[in-house]
């Protein structure tokens, strides 16, 4: 039975936590694996994500199960899909009245309807949820210090800052979809969310509406 503590560690934390456990370092990890320490050090930092045929080696090696790894309320399935992006080969203009304020933002927003071409794209906005110490930090620095928001909360803000979420319907089938500054990432979902305000992971998310055409 998973602990709530184990439910709500990232995927970069139970990579972390599993590869100590098994008493390995990064580089032995990276070279069984045949990838770079770098991409190593990506992953257990949330930075980026291991396609399915690490993520089979990794459950070898770590003696841990892809669902325990992928665990996050059985919404995500294993069809996973991830392409590296140049962001210097688009060019955005915002438009009048609408479109994004941030060049980058939009340029993101152009390289998931590239992706998608006839699709409905909506554009999220998320939130990392705190996990239990930080919760128990952040109000404490929220009682000491008047402050709205704590240390935690920021860090975590700042660590997203250049991820661009997405939830895309097309062709009956609903992908969720992350943009950074180097790649696209689309993992099909199971279920399909309705709800203006769900969670994946430990992420929550508010539906901001379909975004502008290009």
């Amino acid at each position: 039975m998973m602990k709530n503590d184990e439910m709500r560690m990232t995927l970069g934390e139970k990579l972390k936590s599993a590869r100590k456990s098994a008493g390995l370092t990064q580089e032995q990890l990276s070279e069984k694996l045949l990838v770079s320490r770098q991409a190593i050090t990506k992953w257990e930092t949330d930075k980026g994500m291991p396609d399915i045929e690490n993520l089979k080696q990794l459950s070898k090696l770590l003696n841990v199960s892809i669902d325990y790894l992928l665990d996050s309320g059985d919404t995500i399935d294993l069809s996973v899909m991830r392409e590296e992006i140049n962001l210097d080969d688009y060019t955005y203009t915002r438009k009048l009245f609408k479109g994004r304020w941030s060049e980058k933002a939009g340029k993101k927003d152009m390289v998931v309807t590239k992706k998608y071409p006839n699709a409905e794209i909506h554009g999220l906005l998320g939130k990392q949820i705190l996990t239990k110490g930080e919760k128990i930090m952040d109000n404490a620095i929220g009682f000491l210090t008047d402050v709205p928001f704590g240390i935690p909360e920021v860090l975590n803000s700042i660590k997203n800052t250049d991820k661009e979420f997405y939830l895309v319907n097309q062709s009956g089938k609903q992908f969720f979809v992350i943009v950074t500054d180097e790649f696209i990432e689309s993992k099909q979902l199971a279920e399909k969310i309705t709800d203006k305000k769900f969670s994946i992971g430990n992420f929550s998310f508010i539906d901001c509406g379909i975004i502008s055409d290009f």
